[in-house]
This record gives structure tokens, sequence and C-alpha cells, in this order.
């Protein structure tokens, strides 16, 4: 039976067609190089699974254990990983170079409650037409956006003009 790891297929037992194997017994104790065959053989004895855990080695390394119970252990600290990972949401806020007073407040007031979630927030100007030649207009604005959530984010990548769109990115404080 050929288990499906992540990274490549483990052989167990019978599987294992190396002619020379290095052993490790299921107390972690070097058992030395022998024929895959001897080494089964022992597994057997044990009542355990002969695991080849490191096939790219000259010989390859085979370890005696309970692969169902170390399967299992395996399965358990990589559910144990994935609960420990945040993951990080980009929102993004649009804006124009003519965005009035008021419009400009709701937004900032909207990426405020984007950062209190932990969300990154990317706030780009968007120039329509003929806009772009004013693009200090879009770089003042988000001076001021910036300015106006300094309490609740950091600006991670300063204002950047690419092609009709002028971006920033903005982190939440910690």
């Amino acid at each position: 039976m050929v288990i499906s790891g992540k990274q490549q297929d483990t052989l167990l037992n019978e599987q294992i067609r190396e002619k020379e194997v290095r052993v490790i017994s299921a107390t972690g104790e070097q058992l030395g190089i022998m024929t895959s065959a001897k080494a089964l053989d022992l597994a057997i004895q044990e009542d355990l699974d002969l695991v080849m855990i490191s096939p790219q080695a000259k010989p390859p390394v085979c370890k005696i254990m309970n692969y169902g119970k170390y399967r299992f252990e395996r399965a358990k600290k990589e559910k144990e990983s994935k609960g420990k990972q945040t993951v990080v949401n980009i929102k993004e806020i649009r804006l124009s170079p003519t965005t009035d007073e008021h419009d400009l407040m709701t937004k900032v007031n909207q990426t405020i409650k984007f950062l209190e979630k932990k969300d990154k927030v990317k706030v780009t100007v968007r120039f329509r037409g003929r806009e772009v030649a004013y693009a200090k207009a879009g770089e003042l604005m988000l001076d001021k956006f910036a300015q106006a959530i300094a309490e609740h984010g950091v600006v991670d990548k300063k204002a950047k003009l690419e092609g009709k769109n002028m971006s920033m990115f903005i982190s939440p404080k910690n």
C-alpha cells in the first residue's frame, strides 16, 4: 500500500524494494545497514511496520514504527499548526482625485473597521482620462488619508503611481 504524503509517497513493509537499508529501531537506536528482507523480519517480530523515512539517502533510511500512530500524530500536528495561522485579507478602498471631504471621511471610517478586524487595506486613487496629469492631487489625498487613520494603522507601502492608479497599503497597528 502506497500512502500519499504531501512531499512524496511513503513506502511501507513489502513495498520497500531496496537491496540494503539503514534501519532505526522503534526506540530510536541505530541497528545498522541490512537487507530490506531482514529489516522487514525485525519489524514483523516486533509487530510493527517498516517505514522508509528518507528514500534519497544512501542507503535509504527505514524506521520500525507503528505507522497508524505515526500518521495520526502527524495529522494532529498539521491540524494544530493550521489553527495557529492567521489569514490576512486585503480589502480595497477606491478614491478619485476629486473625492469630497465627507466622502473621504466615510472611506476612512470604513478603513478603520477593516483595520480593527486585522485586515490589510489597499487604498487606491483612480485617475480617469487626463486626471493622471494631476497625480500630485492624488498623492495629497493619500497623505491626508494616511493621517486620518494614523492611530489605527501603519502605512506599509507609500503611495506609488502604477498606470492610471496610485495606491498605498495600510496594516493594522499591533
